[in-house]
Order: C-alpha cells, then structure tokens, then sequence
C-alpha cells in the first residue's frame, strides 16, 4: 500500500468513526425513504467538514471547552480541556487542514469512496432541479458493527470514538447546522486569520497557557 492509499484509508477509518458516533439515529418517517440497511443519518457535508475539523485539531477541540467552561462554570470542561492539552495530543494527533472560503475543508470523495463501496456508508445527494443541495451521510447497520468492532480490536481506534462523542457535544451545545459550527470557528482568531488555502496553523501553545491560567484562577477561588 503506498502512501495515498493508506492517507485515504486512514481518512476512511476516521470518517466512519466520526459519522457512526455524530450520527442521528433515524426517526420512523425517515426509515420509509431512507436507503436500506440505514440505521442514522449525518446531514451535510459541510457539517460533516467541520466536525472532522475538531477531530483531527485537539487543541481547537480543548480551547472550545474552555470557552464553554469560562461561559457556563462546570468544572468538567475545564477537566477534559486538560485531558487533551496536558498530553501531547494536540501534537501527535493532530492532522491540519486548509481554510478555504466556508472554513476547514479537505476533499473527502475518495475517503467516502472506500466507505460506500462495502456498503458501510451511503451518501446520498439532496437535490432541486437545478442543483446539489447537499449529501447526506446515511450509516448502515454493517457500518455500525464496523465501526464498533474496530474500536474493540484496535485500542488506538477508540481514541476518535471517544474524541468523536466530544465533538457531538460540543456540536449539540452550538448549532446543528453547518452555518452555526462555521460561525464559532471563525470566532477563533487563528482560524479566521488564516489566509485562503494555507494550512489552519495549531494553537497548542495558547490553549496550554489559557488552561494554565484558569486553573490557577480556579484554585483561587477555591482557597478563598
């Protein structure tokens, strides 16, 4: 396998991880127009573009935990912010992607062609007339069982089922939609600043120094 190949299988792996724990269980109604063999469903792709943002940047992930600790109060994103960072995670993990005019984005087709053709995951188009509205990613139950048997055979693997289910939260907390993922994004100075089609740069440095500094403030607190 040369090095494409396995960058696209990679990718792959990572795509059905994500969709199989972001996905939306379908609801009965769904069912009768859905393709067979769907289980849940991942609306659009830019959705999906974004959410694999916070997947391959850990530190982008921990800073946004950070921003709902500081807004919210509850210890436990403060906790797993430093889960990440404490760890180098953010260095080892991490797999950049360029900002292009919507954000963070990277040609997935050949990683979702690897998906679709064992039948793991259908994407199906939204169409008018006149054009692609957008795809929709619909997991099967045999990408259901995939995804679960991989994450059981291969501990590595259940370090993006485990990060995965963060990022729906944090998702869940912001907005369904590809336009309100988009917009707290590029609420991130480094995000937005970053020149079309450059490579979004880390901000390990300044999460770690952000997580340092509201931690001793924390304690503070504490002790008064």
């Amino acid at each position: 396998m040369d090095d494409d190949e396995g960058d696209r299988f990679s990718d792959a792996i990572r795509l059905l991880l994500l969709i199989a724990a972001v996905s939306d269980p379908l609801k009965e109604a769904e069912q009768l127009v859905a393709p067979k063999h769907a289980v849940a469903v991942l609306r659009a792709e830019g959705r999906l573009q974004k959410l694999d943002f916070w997947l391959r940047n850990p530190d982008y992930l921990a800073d946004e935990l950070l921003n709902d600790y500081e807004r919210q109060g509850e210890a436990i994103n403060l906790e797993l912010a430093g889960g990440i960072l404490d760890s180098d995670e953010p260095e080892i993990c991490a797999i950049p992607m360029l900002r292009y005019l919507f954000g963070a984005f990277e040609y997935i087709d050949q990683a979702m062609s690897i998906l679709a053709a064992p039948g793991l995951v259908v994407v199906v188009p939204q169409r008018t007339v006149q054009r692609v509205l957008q795809d929709n990613y619909y997991l099967t139950a045999k990408g259901r069982e995939i995804a679960d048997r991989a994450t059981e055979q291969f501990p590595v693997l259940a370090w993006y089922t485990e990060r995965a289910r963060l990022v729906r939260a944090l998702a869940e907390a912001t907005g369904h939609s590809a336009l309100a993922l988009r917009r707290r994004q590029y609420l991130q100075r480094d995000y937005a600043q970053t020149p079309l089609n450059e490579i979004i740069p880390s901000i390990a440095d300044r999460a770690r120094a952000r997580l340092a500094r509201l931690r001793a403030e924390a304690e503070q607190g504490d002790a008064a």
